[in-house]
């Protein structure tokens, strides 16, 4: 049964979906080593997650290390809110990067940044699953030939069959910026959207900078509250 909240674990490489102390899914992967064979990755949240591996050595991102103890949803809610909360006071972004990922604090529970029902928790999970997707898409470089490649990884990782068909069918869809945009509900979702587009993708590259531009429009997003994202998801990381 596909399980968006568990899926967006292994994607982000939370402790309560990327196993630990060399366990796989199965029991008996080493999930860290198998994502060494692509282009040396680091170990830790994102970097070694599935957004790490769909990332390729294009500046997969590390997070703070007690971002590790949280859930995915946790995590992309607490640097969504944290940008939220300060353009809402009016509080100017922070410019530079931090000597190292500053720690990170998880949204309230009940909001739309952590909805406590199931079925709002599957229906977030899916929009931030398929914007993670469809960024790490935006250059190009996942053509044919990389995506066998990373359907390989995953099959070995021991994921719910309908978790892989998921990944898989994100995977084979044309890149649909609308597609993305339409999984927000609220600015507060339209914000985790683009949280977790930022997590998948180095902002720094011309395509990459287009897409993210596309998508902040479509999501209807105010140029205050992309900063403020930008500065939150900067803040937060550093790269692997």
């Amino acid at each position: 049964m596909f399980d968006a909240k568990r899926l967006l674990d292994q994607f982000i490489g939370t402790s309560s979906g990327a196993p630990q102390q060399g366990a796989g899914p199965s029991g008996g992967r080493d999930w860290s080593k198998m994502l060494e064979g692509k282009g040396g990755l680091a170990t830790g949240a994102v970097a070694g997650g599935l957004a790490g591996l769909l990332i390729g050595g294009k500046k997969p991102k590390k997070l703070a290390k007690n971002a590790l103890k949280y859930g995915g949803m946790a995590v992309v809610g607490g640097l969504a809110y944290k940008a939220w909360r300060d353009y809402q006071a009016g509080r100017p972004p922070q410019a530079g990067a931090p000597a190292e990922p500053a720690a990170l604090e998880p949204p309230p529970t009940g909001t739309p940044f952590l909805p406590q029902s199931p079925a709002e928790q599957d229906q977030l999970g899916r929009s931030l699953l398929r914007a993670m997707i469809a960024a790490a898409k935006a250059d190009g470089h996942i053509d044919a030939d990389e995506q066998k490649r990373i359907f390989a990884h995953v099959e070995g990782l021991g994921l719910d069959s309908d978790d892989k068909a998921f990944v898989f069918e994100e995977l084979s869809k044309p890149l649909d910026v609308q597609a993305v945009a339409a999984g927000a509900t609220c600015q507060e979702t339209a914000a985790e959207i683009y949280a977790a587009s930022l997590l998948a993708i180095d902002a720094d590259g011309p395509a990459e900078k287009g897409y993210l531009g596309m998508l902040a429009a479509r999501l209807n997003l105010p140029a205050g509250l992309v900063e403020h994202l930008h500065a939150s998801v900067g803040d937060a990381t550093e790269p692997a």
